[in-house]
This record gives C-alpha cells, structure tokens and sequence, in this order.
C-alpha cells in the first residue's frame, strides 16, 4: 500500500538517483525532481536524460540553473582536467578524487531540495546516495545525512528531512534493483563527460560497467558506448 509522503527527488539520470526516484513512487508521492546544472560537462545530457525519465513516470521536472558553483569550484567535473581511466581514483584523500571534488556540492542541493519540499508541502528530499561513493567522498555517508537532517530540525521547523533509499547498497544492487524494475538502461547518463554518448573511461563509467557485470547485466549497457 502506497504511503502518503511526499517526495523532492534530486534527479541527475545516474543510477542512484534514477533508483531513488523509482524507489520514492513506489513509497508515495513524487512531488517533484530537481535536476541542477551547475556548469558541469554532462549538464546538458543529465538535464535531457532526467526530462525523459520523467516523461515516462509521469513526474513534475524542474531544471535549477547555479552557474556560480561552476564557476568558483573549477576541477574536472567542470573542464579543468583530464576525467579518462588513464589515472586512476582512489583513496580520500588521492589526487583523483580531490580533482572531481565540488566545494558542499551536495549539502548545497540538499538545501535547495529542502526549500521545494518545505514550499510545496513534501516531507522529504531524496539524494542518490550510496555506500560504494561514500568510501571517498563523505557527502555520501550516513553520518552526512544524519548532519543535515539535525540542520534541517531548525532551517525547515521540523518539516522536512533528507533520505535516501540507497544510502547502504552498492552499485551492483543498484543495477540489479533497476533491473528488476524493467528500467531502460538507456535513460541513463552515468558518464562525467557530455558527448553523444557515455565515454566509457571516467571514473563514474568505470564505476557503472563494473556494477553492470557484476550484476550481469553488461548486455544491456554495450549500446551505450562510443
């Protein structure tokens, strides 16, 4: 039985996120999602991949437009450096992740979540987050979550909080999970990069084939390699 909560889906057409969106219609309502362009490369194809995914499940879809972050933050999510399978990422504190890395990227677009949720009667915002991403990067971890969520008991009076239903599964759950949901894989942009379609050799790619053959679901991604 479907529950009564209302959601604000933070939707940027990866896995985790598209999951999450699935995850969040079958628990209630989808209020709406949010898919944020902040000047990163893939931009332009997560905005286009997020609008379709929506079409299809019938969700409200608002693009937010934040340039700035881009332009104070820099790095090879934006343009400033090289993002193939040539150097490897590894280690929190390793040249690689710090080079992906955008300043409170996703403690800003929980807030921004949380101001729709709170302005249009949702009680929650859900992120893609995960435990394999969290390893690196600390906006993905459990004790993240649980920071924002004792901010938000004051910045929303209590009205809202952040969750995400994958926040303790891996990639290779993830895949198997949207799978078993019969999601077209080829709604997905996995890819750091903005071409025709997914590079196949940044880190984000590299993270998606390894989960699609441990799931055994390689197949169903092959088509979506230059």
């Amino acid at each position: 039985m479907r529950s009564v909560a209302g959601y604000v889906v933070m939707l940027s057409a990866g896995m985790d996120s598209a999951l999450n969106l699935l995850l969040s219609l079958e628990k209630g309502e989808v209020v709406t999602a949010l898919t944020v362009d902040y000047g990163q490369r893939a931009a332009l194809r997560e905005v286009e991949r997020s609008a379709e995914i929506c079409r299809l499940y019938g969700v409200d879809h608002r693009v937010l437009e934040i340039p700035w972050l881009g332009d104070i933050s820099g790095g090879a999510l934006i343009g400033g450096g090289g993002l193939g399978g040539d150097r490897p990422v590894e280690g929190k504190s390793g040249e690689g992740i710090d080079s992906l890395w955008i300043p409170n990227r996703n403690g800003l677009f929980a807030n921004v979540g949380a101001c729709f949720a709170e302005a249009l009667g949702a009680r929650f915002v859900v992120m893609g987050l995960n435990a394999e991403e969290a390893e690196e990067f600390p906006d993905n971890t459990r004790e993240f979550v649980e920071c924002i969520n004792c901010a938000f008991a004051y910045s929303t009076r209590g009205k809202v909080e952040l969750v995400s239903h994958t926040l303790l599964w891996d990639k290779e759950r993830i895949a198997r999970e949207l799978t078993a949901r019969n999601f077209d894989f080829s709604l997905l942009w996995p890819c750091y990069n903005g071409g025709k379609k997914i590079c196949g050799k940044c880190p984000s790619c590299l993270r998606f084939v390894r989960a699609a053959e441990r799931a055994g679901i390689l197949y169903q991604i092959r088509s979506l390699f230059e």
